[in-house]
Order: structure tokens, then sequence, then C-alpha cells
């Protein structure tokens, strides 16, 4: 199977901020929803992750034993000029051209279609490999990623547009499932938070 962890909480998601290139650290609840992913994490052998450092601390957080291999490909999307702009600055007019438009760039950053591309890329590699994480029922690849990434994955599982990711809400520190049926692939678990201790 494929399990996909959103990094924990930061300090600009504590603002509210829209954030995807620029680097931010975790916040102490942050760093607290990334151990609480440790139990649930038993079989992962290997681990991705998104080169920006609240993915990769929240890998060696989650999976200390581990050491995560880098994939660009599952990096946040580019926001270019939003970035570190509050989500109150994008008016509801832009929110909705970026939901009808999915080759749309963000900000005069990334589009959703470019994420999808990348990270369809990945898992289609993945898929096409037969030997692979994705069907190994007792040895799972974990990917540490955020928010867009992931939820172009789902959709990528489901095989519906990209744009059903806009219907979807996915939290800090959450675990989405990935694994097969007949070498199709198949959604078995979607945001799901472990409680904090």
């Amino acid at each position: 199977m494929i399990i996909l962890i959103r990094h924990g909480q930061t300090t600009t998601n504590a603002q509210g901020l829209l954030v995807g290139r620029s680097d931010p650290a975790l916040t102490e609840l942050g760093a607290r929803q990334a151990r609480a992913l440790v139990p649930l994490l038993a079989g992962v052998s290997v681990v991705w992750s998104s080169p920006l450092g609240r993915a990769r601390e929240t890998a060696h957080l989650a999976l200390p034993h581990l050491q995560a291999i880098v994939k660009d490909s599952f990096i946040e999307v580019d926001y270019g000029d939003l970035e570190g702009q509050p989500l109150s600055a994008v008016s509801a007019e832009q929110w909705k051209s970026f939901e009808a438009d999915h080759e749309l760039a963000l900000g005069n950053g990334e589009s959703m279609a470019s994420v999808d591309a990348r990270v369809h890329a990945e898992l289609e590699a993945l898929l096409a490999d037969p030997s692979s994480l994705l069907y190994q029922a007792h040895e799972h690849l974990a990917i540490v990623s955020h928010v867009s990434p992931i939820k172009s994955a789902t959709v990528w599982a489901l095989g519906v547009p990209g744009a059903v990711a806009w219907r979807t809400r996915l939290d800090n520190g959450s675990i989405t499932t990935i694994a097969t049926r007949r070498s199709a692939p198949l959604l078995v678990h979607f945001n799901m938070v472990p409680a904090l201790h």
C-alpha cells in the first residue's frame, strides 16, 4: 500500500496563510501530530518526502528509523504571487476561477493540472510495476507531502477529474491510503487523523 501523510501544522498553517514553496517550521502541535502517526505506520519499509523541511521533519518524527528519499514530484503547489498571503486575500471570484479551470496557474505560479501531471506520473510508475510496494499487503510506502499532491493522488486513485479535489478537505498530520484491486488503484482511507495524547 501507499500511505500518504500530510505534514504536521506549521507556523503559517496556524496563521491561515497560503504556503507552497516557502518553508516554515513545524509548530509544537505539528511535531505532536507527526509523532502521533508512529503507531499507524507499522509495515512501512520505504519513505518518500517532499524536499520541503516541514515534510522532511514530519517524516523524521513519524518514521525515525527510516531515511526519507526526497521526491521533488511531491512538493507543494507553487502559489506564485499568492505565496504567504492570507486566504482572505483571494477573492471568491478568483477561487471560482481556480476551481473551474484546472489549467489556470495559481498566482502566476503553478496550475493544479501541473501538480496532477507530476504526481500521477510517479503513481503510474508504481502501478505499472507489480513488484512495487503499491502491491504489497504487509510492506508499505509512506509519502510525506502536502495538501495539493495528496489530493492529486486521491483523484488518481478514484479515477475522477482533478477538479474533484476542490471538494475535499485534508488536515495536518492526516493519513490517506491507496491500495490496488485487480491491478487498479483503490482509495482505502482519506484524511484519517490520529488522536493526540
